[in-house]
């Protein structure tokens, strides 16, 4: 439950050793590089190595986004929990020495999936054209102006508006004719297709006559065709859809050729992990001072792991290695020691904010609190042996999962077993199930006794631990307040910020529990001697009466003091509803209970017998799988916030930030350096 102290750690050391030292630090992974700026160095200019192993990472995910779709790898539902491969120093050296053919082959995945777009981008071309001739397949001759006429005649091919039927069509092309006396114009029209949007119509008539009659067919909304073929529209659907049968052909070819090199996915995927780490490295060496014989690298580690640098580093290489204190200027990262229950919890503390250099660590401490309010609000406990249980295993058959994974699995695993202490304590076996099966199929009466109590039978009782649990964790956050005060020295803050609150908020409870309110509520007579409740009210009042006078000590204006002083006594309406905030320890535990007892209901609802089994297995499953899922969520979520909103914000601002150390920035595989 500390923060530990960190140095700087400056390593000055040959040039010619700066690959090797580089790597090992990457290895090691325990320093935040941080680089000091003496007169006399230089940087080099690494921005055009790193854009090409940029460039090759893209290629690599690129050749392995292609290969995913062609050739998709089988993988389980749990194959996240695997972590990352690791290899040798040797197979790391390997992909390297192979770069050259591993990206060839990468490039020319690349491009059979860019000729199959080409390809599927043609075949959407040819369909689209095949589907705009067919409205003229019934079509005899070729879509284009030389074909469609005769000597004499002259064919004309459009659309008309759907509502424009074949007699409409005729009286509009009669109205071409200027001269009334005159016999009708001389056509023939067809419907060849008609769809949601237009007729597609043929027009045959003599070639004198084309313009007056375009001219009447373009005023009802004719449009002539904007595809052209050099034969019937049928046998060029049918020449389309040959072409488009080749094309597909191709594409199969292409993709079948994908999915054979998908033997080379392994090696491009550490191929990529080798650039990660060489772009990483040379982003590094980019702010590395250093002359023509020599170099120096400077950062962040926490003390513990000097020692580690001067025997890795110190001992192998021709090196001076300074390990100086850290000035209160800067902005020092911040790393957390704790032992491995505690651990766990530290992304907890790490989502609401890291602790600062010289803030208290509440990890350990807020540890406790939050395995024992969980399992308070899950209370059942068969839900906290199938957390235990399955946590254990995922632990236990992952053992190189990512760490973060870990801790939390690690974390659901001590709240299973605090889930099935509580349950134990309440009697909570998937709700009442035992009962409900002993009375259902076996016509028997069999209950598991709680070791405490049932919650569902005394909600009250429950309510009332709950409140006195929120109490003690709330007084702990006062108490951190005050250590962190009296080890500042600042001993008259720790009287008027933490003594005088606590005599007040004691001499309140103590005035509180033997009232009328809260043996209503309880249910509980509780009464104590005068010279008690006489303490109470001095500790009550005088509490007050410090907070008043010593609230706004910093200010020499005697109304402001008074003023900050009243206002600050207010604040015990926020510790009011800080503690009334656990009664959701109260309100999930039972919310757990009830609805695991209706699904047991539910299940039974058929009765004894085979039927009955087989709906109540099903219901049972179903049902207490749903509740598992929507309380462990639920637990978790009020858990946190109970730490971060009534514990923390007793004494905790959270100002710190996380170790970002040189380490081996991989996706796939961790290379396993030898020290």
């Amino acid at each position: 439950m500390a923060v530990l102290k960190m140095r700087r750690i400056s390593i000055t050391a040959l040039k010619k050793d700066r690959k090797p030292i580089l790597e090992k630090l990457q290895a090691l992974g325990i320093m935040e590089m941080h680089q000091i700026e003496p007169e006399g160095f230089e940087k080099v200019d690494t921005r055009e190595d790193r854009q090409v192993f940029d460039n090759n990472v893209r290629l690599t995910e690129q050749a392995l986004d292609v290969l995913e779709s062609y050739s998709p790898e089988k993988a389980s539902v749990l194959s996240s929990l695997e972590g990352k491969e690791l290899i040798d120093k040797a197979d790391y050296v390997e992909t390297g020495s192979k770069a050259a053919v591993v990206l060839e082959t990468g490039r020319y995945i690349i491009s059979l999936s860019k000729e199959i777009s080409e390809k599927k981008a043609v075949c959407q071309r040819l369909a689209a054209r095949a589907e705009q001739l067919k409205p003229w397949k019934l079509l005899g001759t070729p879509l284009s102006g030389t074909a469609q006429e005769t000597e004499k005649t002259a064919l004309l091919l459009g659309t008309v508006p759907p509502d424009l039927t074949q007699d409409k069509i005729y009286e509009v092309m009669e109205s071409a004719d200027q001269d009334d006396e005159a016999d009708p114009v001389p056509c023939v029209v067809d419907i060849l297709e008609e769809d949601n949007d237009a007729k597609y119509i043929s027009v045959i008539c003599m070639k004198e006559n084309v313009p007056e009659i375009e001219d009447a067919l373009r005023g009802a909304g004719f449009a002539k065709p904007s595809a052209e073929t050099e034969s019937a529209p049928a046998e060029e659907i049918k020449k389309i859809e040959s072409d488009i049968k080749k094309e597909e052909q191709d594409i199969e070819r292409l993709s079948s050729e994908i999915a054979g090199l998908a033997e080379y996915r392994e090696d491009i995927r550490r191929l990529g992990d080798y650039y990660r780490m060489r772009s990483g490295k040379y982003e590094i060496i980019a702010d590395l001072p250093e002359t023509e014989d020599a170099f120096i690298v400077s950062g962040y580690v926490d003390e513990r792991h000097v020692e580690i640098i001067n025997k890795v580093i110190g001992d192998k290489y021709d090196c001076n290695i300074d390990v100086d204190e850290i000035s209160e200027d800067e902005d020092v990262p911040t790393v957390l020691e704790n032992n491995r229950f505690s651990s766990s919890m530290e992304g907890v503390v790490q989502s609401y904010g890291l602790p600062g250099r010289h803030e208290f660590d509440p990890t350990t401490i807020m540890s406790f609190f939050y395995v024992f309010f969980f399992g308070l609000m899950l209370s059942d406990a068969a839900y906290g042996l199938v957390m235990t249980v399955v946590c254990a295993l995922l632990l236990w058959k992952y053992k190189r999962m990512d760490q973060g994974m870990k801790k939390q699995l690690k974390l659901f695993m001590f709240c299973g077993i605090s889930t099935t202490f509580w349950g134990i304590m309440f009697g909570g076996y998937f709700g009442d199930a035992i009962t409900v099966v002993a009375e259902t199929f076996f016509d028997k009466t069999v209950t598991v006794p709680a070791l405490w109590f049932v919650p569902l039978e005394d909600p009250m009782r429950l309510l009332i631990w709950c409140l006195a649990f929120g109490v003690v964790h709330l007084f702990v956050g006062l108490a951190i307040k005050g250590y962190e005060e009296l080890r500042d020295g600042k001993t008259l803050d720790f009287f008027c910020d933490v003594v005088l609150w606590y005599v007040f908020l004691i001499g309140l409870l103590l005035m509180l529990i033997p009232s009328e309110i809260f043996r209503s509520i309880s249910q509980i007579d509780i009464s104590f001697p005068p010279a008690v409740n006489m303490l109470a009210k001095v500790m009550a009042a005088g509490g007050a009466l410090g907070l008043i006078l010593m609230s706004g000590r910093d200010h020499k204006n005697p109304l402001l003091r008074l003023a900050l002083g009243l206002y600050d006594v207010y604040g015990v309406t926020s510790w009011l509803s800080d503690v009334l905030s656990y009664s959701r320890l109260l309100a999930l535990g039972l919310a757990t209970g009830v609805i695991a007892s209706v699904v047991n209901q539910m299940g039974s609802m058929a009765g004894g017998g085979i039927v009955g089994a087989v709906l109540f297995i099903i219901v049972f499953l179903i049902g207490h799988s749903l509740n598992m899922a929507i309380n462990i969520l639920g637990a978790y979520v009020h858990t946190n916030r109970l730490q971060f909103v009534e514990f923390f914000g007793k004494f905790y601002d959270g100002g710190g930030r996380p170790l970002e150390p040189f380490t081996q920035d991989t996706k796939y595989v961790e290379v396993k350096e030898e020290m």
